[in-house]
């Protein structure tokens, strides 16, 4: 038995109301550009649009003129989904409030996640989004999970609650010494001073 290896989100589909809602929001409240734009294919009645979150992958929404938006429709059963989260940068993120206030969005403030920074809001289909901003760049040659796992590690190793700040660095500190040879014999940390 061997597994079926993902590479990545291809795209996520969701179903939307109508064309102009999912427009206004996933490009005009987002700011995801509105790429492409065709029928559904399993479905005549209904369009489907897509947009791009920023990183070239995709999220799509099937719409259909007869739905209008029911902000009170998202599930919280099981096997429902929780929420969608969107990296921002912490320039963005630090202008969230602001920006969501000015639309009349009723958000849940900033959250600190220790390893990230969250916003929450719901789309006009009551769908929940997260605004999600690491505090944290990894190293040359790493991903976010590489630091995530690593940092996963150095908290559990000393018995913290969950990631913090101080795991992150460490985490870096570490991979940049697994990752990087240097012409020294000893790479601990000195005083010179």
């Amino acid at each position: 038995m061997r597994k079926l290896q993902t590479q990545g989100v291809h795209h996520i589909t969701i179903v939307g109301a109508d064309r102009q809602t999912s427009i206004d929001f996933w490009e005009g409240v987002l700011g995801m550009p509105f790429i492409f734009d065709q029928p559904n294919l399993d479905n005549p009645n209904e369009g489907h649009l897509y947009f791009d979150p920023g990183d070239g992958r995709l999220i799509t929404v099937f719409t259909n003129e007869n739905r209008k938006p029911d902000s009170t429709r998202t599930s919280t059963d099981p096997g429902a989904v929780h929420h969608l989260a969107f990296a921002i940068s912490q320039a963005t993120f630090k202008q969230a409030v602001t920006r969501l206030d000015e639309r009349g969005i009723k958000h849940s403030g900033p959250k600190d996640r220790g390893f990230m920074d969250s916003i929450y809001f719901k789309d006009p289909l009551g769908l929940l989004i997260e605004l999600a901003s690491y505090r944290f760049e990894p190293p040359m040659g790493c991903s976010y999970a590489d630091v995530m796992i690593q940092a996963h590690k150095l908290r559990v190793e000393r018995g913290d609650y969950n990631i913090q700040e101080e795991h992150l660095a460490d985490a870096i500190e570490l991979l940049v010494e697994r990752r990087q040879a240097s012409l020294s014999d000893d790479r601990t940390p000195k005083n010179p001073y």
